[in-house]
């Protein structure tokens, strides 16, 4: 039997982590591991156009089946344009190995072409990044970037030269376990007291979740009874927690609506679970606040706090609840479900109104139909910008629907490519981008990998022909609108040339049908929907709060638009409110 090479020895470490498939473009550097996942059974390359889309898919992969994925580059420019891909996987804490060839090692530091210094340069964007020198590193310098990348919930790189590649792997060692899942943290017995002894003290708490809240919607909704507390939640948060939520009074933050806001500021104590919430305008500055999180380093970056809490949500609550006082008051509780029920009526009426007549379409009666027809476990991926707001709006979550965005990195973009990495995992299941023309124009080039591995992702366009979130923010400051007009080709005319099926809408009363055609194709497709570029109302007076990056007075007059099926749950939830 031949002897490995370290190329071939890298590659079987990825599959023992549980690594199934490696993204990426191949190039010469790194041929020898393209080369070695050809003859491996066990793994599959997957051919993209860009770069970026590889990072991207790695990273919705991880985030869809929360294990390891991975996604490669060639030396220089062929990793660099991974760099993206990977600063949203690692601040979404999505488990992505990054592997970036480079070139030949006996020309490191000596101006080679296309040289770089990639150990240095993901640094930013990784746990972990390292550079293998010399074949005796491997296979110990490969599997600390895989403990670093599960353990921690982020991205490692391992920077490896392409001869360094093709030369025979050391000795075979003992084989040594690997990490491939993380623990549960529970807090300490003395945070744990501090914790009972504040909520105790408090006559009105609210809770405000994010996406820590993965797998504990039981121990949130047992919480928030006990309390009698109004629950609120941040974007990364809404697929965890609002569904099943007797206690929901919306969402915080630039696209927020409800009572999310009020409810945070008018407790005496606000426990955030989960949530490292950027948008520290929106918290509140005079109450009680406690921070639970997996991360000691995201505790009281945002905001004051009383009591920082490191541990994850499920565990801690499962410790907490039967130990604090339950309540019987709703009075808070109630009164934050008629602000949000009373809100959510306030702002639908726009957008309920002949919106079946409404040419161009508004794109709320598109997001509108979009949820309501699409599968019980559908993935969504959402392009940044007005995407955000729709889905935000209008996609009603269930517990099994999955909602992907670049919600914390903001890239434009990266809806198509995080689909086809959510798509890979499972063909049978529906994945849905939402997509903005000007994120689907930027990587066009990879609506070609959906023909050509025949992945059935359905690419819904809302095609307004411009930057529309970046127009309404100069709009917003105070200045005209310049450089955000897109001129655009008949996308569907262009799906249907790489031989996808595809159909452009331009009146109300197509949508349905396109949809559902498109849904019931085996393959990909793509539904162009020409929508109305002016669909969010302009305040009636610009302030200079408003001027940068949506001051909080700014982004709660201009986003108040429609908000879906939203508004039905905040009726259902106040069914349960005494009538005074």
């Amino acid at each position: 039997m031949a002897k490995q090479n370290v190329a071939e020895q890298f590659v079987d470490l990825l599959v023992r982590a549980g690594v199934q498939r490696l993204y990426g473009v191949v190039g010469d550097s790194l041929n020898p591991v393209v080369d070695a996942i050809r003859r491996h059974s066990a793994i599959d390359w997957i051919q993209v156009r860009h770069e970026e889309t590889a990072a991207f898919a790695a990273g919705a992969e991880a985030q869809i089946t929360g294990r390891l994925a991975a996604c490669a580059g060639s030396c220089g420019p062929g990793n660099l344009h991974l760099i993206n891909g990977l600063y949203d996987a690692h601040r979404s804490m999505a488990p992505v190995l990054a592997l970036a060839s480079h070139i030949p090692s006996s020309e490191i530091g000596l101006g080679y072409f296309q040289e770089t210094h990639p150990d240095q340069l993901f640094r930013e964007c990784s746990h972990y990044s390292e550079l293998i020198s010399n074949p005796r590193q491997m296979p110990r310098l490969l599997r600390t970037a895989i403990q670093n990348a599960i353990g921690l919930g982020g991205v490692s790189v391992v920077t490896l030269p392409g001869d360094i590649a093709s030369q025979p792997a050391p000795e075979k060692t003992a084989e040594h376990a690997l990490v491939t899942t993380r623990p549960s943290v529970r807090p300490g017995d003395e945070e744990i007291d501090r914790f009972v002894r504040l909520i105790d003290s408090a006559r009105r708490v609210t809770l405000f979740c994010g996406s820590g809240t993965a797998g504990a919607h039981a121990e949130v909704m047992a919480f928030a009874e006990r309390l009698k507390a109004p629950v609120g939640h941040a974007l990364r948060g809404k697929e965890w927690i609002q569904y099943d939520n007797p206690y929901d009074v919306g969402m915080s933050g630039l696209l927020g609506y409800g009572a999310a806001y009020e409810a945070t500021h008018e407790c005496d104590l606000l426990i955030l679970l989960g949530t490292d919430f950027p948008y520290n305008a929106f918290l509140p500055d005079d109450v009680k606040i406690v921070q639970v999180d997996i991360r000691p380093e995201h505790l009281g970056r945002r905001s004051r706090l009383d009591l920082a809490i490191w541990g994850d949500v499920r565990e801690t609550l499962r410790c907490v609840t039967p130990r604090v006082r339950p309540r019987s008051d709703r009075k808070f509780l109630d009164r934050m479900l008629r602000k949000h029920a009373d809100a959510l009526e306030g702002v639908i009426k726009a957008y309920t109104r002949k919106v079946e007549k409404h040419i161009p379409l508004h794109p709320e009666y598109v997001a509108s139909v979009l949820d309501e027809l699409a599968d019980d476990d559908a993935v969504f991926t959402i392009d940044t910008g007005m995407c955000n707001v729709w889905a935000a709006r209008y996609l009603t979550p269930n517990g099994r629907r999955r909602i992907i965005g670049s919600f914390s990195h903001g890239s434009m973009a990266n809806a198509l490519p995080q689909a086809i990495g959510a798509q890979f995992t499972d063909r049978r299941r529906q994945v849905i981008s939402m997509s903005g023309d000007g994120g689907f124009t930027m990587m066009m080039g990879d609506f070609l990998t959906l023909a050509q591995y025949d992945l059935p992702v359905k690419v819904v366009l809302f095609n307004n022909s411009a930057l529309s979130m970046v127009e309404l923010e100069m709009l917003v400051a105070g200045l005209p609108s310049y450089g955000t007009t897109n001129v655009n080709p008949d996308f569907a005319a262009v799906a249907r040339a790489a031989g996808v099926h595809a159909v452009r809408v331009e009146k109300p009363k197509q949508l349905a049908g396109a949809l559902k055609d498109a849904f019931r194709h085996r393959g990909p497709a793509l539904v162009d929907v020409v929508t109305d570029p002016n669909a969010l109302s302009i305040p009636p007076k610009i302030s200079a709060e408003m001027v940068t990056g949506f001051a909080l007075s700014a982004s709660k007059i201009v986003l108040d638009g429609g908000v879906g099926r939203m508004v039905q749950m905040a009726r259902s939830n106040l069914r349960n409110v005494p009538r005074l």
